[in-house]
């Protein structure tokens, strides 16, 4: 923490200073700003900026870029002021590209190129620092990681779920054979209950009905007799 505090004012010194001296005296800077005013105004097709307006947009720019400069050096919202200050250099190192020039021209704009790129590399670095923090990448994986174990907690669930399941149904199965079985049995066992009741029962209707016929038959019997002596 302390370092970043000691590293961001002097990444943002550099900034403030050509930020400063370009709003202050934007003269320096109007032939580089023109050349690459021209080349986007002719991309546009619209009509080229003329010098008052070319030196305003020098000085807009460099006033920006110390304000970002700023903002960065105080540590307030210093991502998006780096951000802004590597969005604010591009511009520079297309304009400062030294390959179509020749000679000290070349020269001359070869090191205003490479300082160009190492301060957008620098402030990018910057933008994109998380104060050790997780990152985007890592909190996605993160989710990511998670919503797999919580997939595959919930595929581990279902199948207890369904081992469980299919054990029950298998207890019950079971449970009802028996209980099929113990019931035929009862049932077998009071058909035969029955069975043996009803035919004990006509037996001894039977031998109600035959005892009544033989005293039937003893007593007309009896009656012949009778009549026959009354006869005689």
């Amino acid at each position: 923490m302390l370092l970043r505090r000691l590293a961001r004012p002097l990444l943002a010194v550099p900034f403030i200073y050509d930020g400063v001296s370009t709003a202050l005296r934007p003269a320096e800077h109007t032939d580089a700003a023109r050349e690459g005013a021209d080349t986007v105004t002719d991309t546009l097709g619209v009509d080229r900026l003329d010098d008052t307006q070319v030196a305003l947009l020098v000085r807009a720019h460099g006033a920006v870029t110390a304000f970002a400069g700023l903002l960065l050096a105080v540590g307030r919202t210093p991502r998006t002021a780096a951000l802004a200050l590597a969005a604010l250099t591009t511009p520079l190192a297309v304009v400062n590209q030294p390959f179509t020039r020749k000679g000290d021209e070349r020269k001359a704009k070869t090191l205003k190129f490479v300082k160009n790129l190492g301060a957008i590399g620098a402030t990018v670095i910057a933008g994109i620092d998380l104060e050790g923090r997780p990152g985007m990448s890592y909190r996605i994986a993160q989710k990511t990681s998670s919503a797999s174990k919580s997939a595959q907690h919930a595929v581990e669930s279902a199948e207890k779920t369904g081992k469980y399941a299919v054990r029950n149904a298998e207890r019950t199965g079971r449970y009802a054979v028996q209980n099929a079985k113990r019931s035929a049995t009862t049932a077998q066992k009071s058909a035969s209950t029955s069975a043996r009741r009803a035919r004990k029962q006509v037996e001894r209707d039977l031998r109600s009905t035959a005892k009544s016929a033989r005293a039937g038959a003893k007593s007309a019997r009896a009656a012949a007799e009778k009549a026959a002596a009354k006869v005689s």
